[in-house]
């Protein structure tokens, strides 16, 4: 049997997944994340506030397993809370979640559970890894979590466990209830877990507050339709609280963090037929001209496309997709099986000929 340390949130996911380590004879070693301070009185439904740990250890009492807290909170503000900020100000929509399993689940904490000897890292998230190895998406699509997952390097990969990638959330609960946790009824967290109350231009305003960022709306030729206060508070694709009428239903286009403006467009201007991307991380990169599928948000549909060479790319969409964002990632699939995924820097509505895009992409 293995020596195995389990990222323990407090919630039920690592709960189970520690307990069922347990009872497949592991040694399973219960390590809780302090990642940053929590105010008194958090809002529920969120997560790594004092409460969770609190949970974590309990459960790891009742699995009579060794259980330790470890205080990643400098790493995760370069990492994760200044990545934020600094991706709004660009005028990009940032992915906190996926640069927390990228730098701090699968790096830092990983090279933690190697020095207390552990041969294996295993975590609640809702994937699979297969022979290769090979990032999967988890049986239960639903839960699926592989897109946030993209930037474990392989050989991290190889050395990590995700125990309910089989399961669906239904039978992790009746597993927590069979094990007597108590974290069995406890809901999920909804909130990025900084982020409480989801009000992320506040937060910005306190991190940088030397930084103005209010400005104009604009369409797309120039013309001034109004005043807003701020923009980081708006995300390509938003409709609601514009403020704003262009006589049809209006949508952020884009963001200038240059000029302060926000851009806005009708609906069919959001269609893109492309993207560009990079800092791509690679299990199986797709052959040239091979058709193979993307996601550009998690929740968002599964889209056919051809990915260019370099290490900036571009990347066809066979169909046109609605407000790709830069900022965010762009996962590749072949079935279930996750083939790579990078940072979308640009979104691209005409598709280059092969030789201009081969020149775009090898430009510094």
């Amino acid at each position: 049997m293995a020596r195995i340390v389990v990222a323990m949130s407090g919630g039920v996911d690592s709960s189970v997944t520690a307990a069922l380590l347990v009872e497949q004879g592991h040694e399973v070693i219960g390590v809780h994340m302090k990642l940053h301070d929590v105010a008194p009185g958090q809002t529920p439904g969120t997560c790594c506030g004092l409460d969770d740990a609190i949970d974590a250890r309990k459960v790891a009492d009742r699995l009579q397993i060794p259980f330790y807290v470890m205080n990643l909170r400098e790493a995760f503000k370069k990492a994760v809370i200044d990545d934020l900020a600094d991706t709004y100000l660009a005028g990009q929509t940032p992915n906190p979640c996926i640069q927390c399993n990228g730098v701090l689940k699968f790096k830092v904490l990983m090279a933690r559970a190697m020095a207390l000897g552990a041969t294996h890292l295993a975590t609640g998230h809702y994937a699979r890894v297969l022979p290769g190895p090979i990032l999967a998406r988890a049986v239960d699509h639903e839960k699926d979590q592989s897109y946030f997952l993209f930037p474990i390097a392989p050989r991290a990969l190889a050395r990590t466990i995700f125990p309910l990638g089989e399961l669906t959330k239904a039978q992790v609960r009746a597993h927590a209830h069979r094990l007597g946790l108590i974290t069995a009824d406890k809901a999920e967290s909804q909130d990025v877990c900084f982020l409480p109350e989801g009000d992320h231009a506040r937060f910005i305003a306190e991190h940088r507050p030397d930084r103005d960022t209010s400005g104009e709306i604009v369409d797309e030729s120039g013309r001034v339709l109004g005043y807003h206060d701020g923009y980081v508070k708006f995300t390509v694709g938003q409709r609601r609280g514009l403020g704003v009428a262009l006589g049809v239903p209006a949508y952020v286009l884009r963001i200038e963090p240059e000029t302060c403006r926000v851009v806005v467009a009708p609906a069919h201007r959001l269609e893109h037929h492309g993207l560009r991307a990079t800092r791509a991380t690679w299990f199986q990169r797709p052959e040239p001209g091979s058709v193979v599928h993307a996601r550009i948000r998690h929740r968002g549909g599964l889209h056919a496309c051809t990915v260019g060479p370099g290490e900036t790319f571009e990347v066809r969409l066979i169909d046109p997709a609605l407000a790709v964002a830069p900022g965010q990632a762009v996962v590749f699939y072949e079935g279930d099986r996750v083939l790579g995924g990078a940072w979308i820097t640009e979104a691209i509505d005409t598709w280059l000929a092969p030789s201009a895009l081969g020149a775009r992409a090898s430009a510094p």
